[in-house]
């Protein structure tokens, strides 16, 4: 593997892929596939599974769903297959997919591999020789917005994904699928989200656009330059890409932006934009409605559903834990966070002066 990687880790042995079939498997698909056969592990994530697949100087990316019971409809390899294999020619910061595998004789599950892109990735904090350069916070939060709205003025037509989803109902079957998610999810000490689902509900607003919603769009999703962060590389991880209301991607977005008048726990498991530099969630939101042109009106509500749902992401990641179905330590202390943000959107539902 190239030296000095970062993100690159030996296979964790509980995640480990019998290469037995994998290898040749992959040399009679992928385009080049001649060179000596290495397998390595994205160490960063924290749902699928990604893996650095090298046959001599050649590298892909392999990605399958999480080890043990999965929600339904999350960790679509089928998806992200049909995204990847499509969108890549209007939109290239997302990278291309080669090969969709649904033959779970060969590592267990459905799995894709994709093209390799290069660059850094920006997780919980700035690298450390970063925190004090506030001209670059402030390129890499307006990159942020910027990337989310041209993804969001891809045509689906243009790129064969005009029937990725159903936009109509979109906004009613995300609040409905994440209540069925969150309550499937809890486990003893979850703190009670009745109050915040009424209010979800009982708020609900219209939708009144259409695009292709990446559906986990944050920083650490994205691979940037190394010699200049504020430029994006690529863009990962489309196992949930659908067509529908463009906004639940701008509050998915507003969700992990503390600001720095924020409270430190507003900070857990979120993006570094609480930094010095680093626009407001009022800022970025002007930012997507400008660039875009979209109505956004009604954000408090995607912002507050949107915590919501990170919320629910980190309590199903820590019931698999719970129950050994993964043994990362990073995720023990999810459970916590899950129930203060919870805590925070109820908060919330009462104080509009806090949304964006």
């Amino acid at each position: 593997m190239r030296a000095g990687d970062p993100e690159v880790i030996p296979v964790r042995p509980e995640e480990s892929l019998d290469v037995t079939a994998l290898e040749p498997y992959l040399r009679r698909h992928l385009p080049a596939a001649d060179g000596a056969f290495q397998l390595a592990q994205f160490g960063g994530g924290h749902a699928n599974l990604t893996y650095l697949v090298r046959f001599g100087d050649d590298e892909y990316v392999l990605r399958r769903p999480p080890l043990g019971p999965v929600p339904p409809h999350a960790h679509d390899m089928k998806r992200e297959y049909n995204v990847l294999s499509n969108l890549y020619r209007d939109f290239p910061l997302a990278p291309r997919a080669f090969i969709l595998c649904t033959d779970h004789a060969i590592v267990g599950s459905d799995f894709v591999v994709e093209e390799r892109k290069f660059g850094i990735a920006i997780r919980r904090d700035l690298p450390e020789h970063l925190r004090d350069d506030a001209a670059l916070a402030r390129r890499i939060g307006e990159m942020l917005v910027d990337t989310l709205a041209s993804l969001h003025r891809v045509d689906p037509r243009n790129v064969g994904l005009s029937d990725l989803g159903r936009p109509h109902g979109f906004l009613e079957r995300q609040l409905s699928g994440w209540r069925e998610r969150w309550n499937a999810a809890r486990t003893e000490g979850s703190t009670d989200a009745a109050a915040l689902l009424a209010w979800l509900e009982r708020s609900l607003p219209p939708s009144r656009a259409v695009a292709l919603v990446h559906n986990d769009y944050k920083l650490d999703n994205m691979l940037l330059d190394p010699g200049d962060p504020a430029q994006i590389v690529a863009l990962l991880d489309w196992d949930m890409c659908t067509l529908g209301d463009p906004l639940m991607d701008v509050g998915y977005m507003l969700a992990l932006w503390p600001q720095a008048s924020d409270p430190p726990a507003a900070r857990a498991g979120a993006m570094p934009t609480w930094r010095p530099g680093f626009p407001t969630r009022r800022e970025a939101t002007e930012r997507y409605a400008h660039r875009t042109g979209f109505d956004v009106s009604h954000v408090r509500w995607y912002y507050i559903f949107n915590i919501f749902r990170f919320a629910a992401i980190l309590q199903q990641i820590y019931k698999r834990f719970e129950r050994g179905q993964t043994h990362d330590e990073r995720f023990r202390s999810f459970g916590a966070q899950a129930n203060t943000l919870i805590a925070l959107a109820t908060m919330l539902c009462g104080d509009g002066s806090a949304a964006p």
